[in-house]
């Protein structure tokens, strides 16, 4: 089933300001929210919708992408790095600011009207190597992480500084009067939550280390230094918290043969003076198995071949790059005396000289069209 239009979601045109799609998603926050419609998953799917829509649309550079390309601009793991892909904890956690005060000073303790805030885990950061094979093809890698998550058997109570809010009030006398401030609890840093009790193999804030197989999708087309988020698989937070998210570098192992060049690929072929003379049929390696060309007779050194779509997939669109396939004509060093009087009887020969056809593109000719 295809997915809804972002701008269709929230109601706005792609001329909104962003202050206006700010507005529009608060709107649909507050008619959808899961405690003003309890039990109705019609209204929680709505609700994560719009998140995801606000997610996209309120970024810049994400929004420029999706007007581009639409839902395919983000396509592959990480998503959209929100909605559907979120719990409801993520969400209220990321967006609850945008709430306000509504339903009487945010949303089950997030939003802008005080109260108690859900802190988030820290994030993790790993890095994975994959083969140009790999990211030509999308893979599914299973790493052991080392997280922290909440011991067994710890509980935590109330602060009795700021009685769960998280905040505690500070009255001041100043030229213009009596002002009121409100700062982070000094006690739990804002978490409204202390350690009551906890095992004696747990730190300060009741966590513990404990290694966790993590199964992450990556999809075809990565690039080496491309970072992917895995939500909630970083660190635990303490008390009510949302774990923090683990972030996946990309590193890309060198190909032995084949050498990248954004979604394009070049593959260097060598060929015998009789090969290129007569004609060969070769076998090229590509990133999907092996493929049979054939080289006319005659074909020149510096020929360049261009496979299409045998190149990379692109992450951000449809279809994929190109494999070149680079001709050198391969010139032996060593010739017996039979070869070489055989040449020698053919120096003058007006077929041996070179005659470049109009229609050969000089040396840089090619290059620019390489890069183009």
């Amino acid at each position: 089933m295809s997915k809804k239009d972002f701008y269709e979601i929230l109601g706005v045109n792609k001329n909104a300001s962003e202050s206006e799609i700010k507005k529009a998603y608060r709107k649909k926050a507050i008619e959808f929210h899961p405690d003003k419609n309890p039990g109705d998953k019609a209204a929680e799917e709505k609700f994560k919708e719009a998140a995801e829509a606000y997610e996209v649309l309120s970024d810049a550079q994400k929004k420029a992408k999706y007007d581009q390309y639409g839902h395919a601009a983000f396509d592959g793991a990480g998503g959209y790095g929100g909605g559907h892909h979120m719990n409801m904890d993520d969400i209220f956690s990321q967006f609850g600011d945008i709430f306000g005060s509504a339903f009487g000073g945010g949303f089950n303790g997030f939003g802008g009207g005080g109260g108690q805030r859900r802190a988030k885990g820290s994030n993790l950061r790993i890095k994975v190597k994959l083969t140009l094979e790999e990211i030509a093809n999308g893979v599914e890698k299973k790493v052991k992480v080392k997280r922290k998550i909440q011991a067994e058997g710890v509980s935590y109570k109330t602060c009795s500084t700021c009685n769960g809010q998280g905040q505690v009030m500070r009255v001041t006398n100043t030229i213009l009067g009596r002002m009121q401030t409100a700062t982070t609890c000094p006690t739990c840093s804002g978490l409204g939550q202390i350690i009551d009790k906890k095992p004696n193999n747990a730190d300060a804030q009741g966590m513990i280390l404990e290694d966790e197989t993590v199964s992450i999708k990556i999809p075809a087309g990565v690039v080496d230094g491309m970072q992917l988020k895995v939500s909630g698989k970083g660190n635990d937070a303490p008390g009510n918290g949302v774990a923090g998210d683990l972030i996946v570098a990309i590193e890309e192992i060198e190909h032995e043969t084949l050498k990248r060049e954004g979604e394009n690929l070049h593959y260097d072929l060598y060929i015998s003076y009789p090969e290129a003379i007569l004609g060969v049929s070769k076998d090229i390696e590509a990133v999907n198995g092996k493929v049979r060309i054939k080289l006319e007779e005659g074909i020149q050194s510096g020929k360049i071949l261009r496979l299409k779509g045998k190149g990379i997939p692109s992450l951000n669109s449809y279809g994929s790059g190109d494999l070149l396939v680079h001709v050198n004509v391969w010139t032996p060093k060593n010739l017996s005396k039979e070869q070489k009087k055989f040449f020698e009887s053919n120096l003058e020969d007006a077929n041996f000289a070179p005659q470049p056809e109009k229609s050969e593109k000089s040396f840089f000719e090619k290059v620019k069209d390489m890069f183009s």
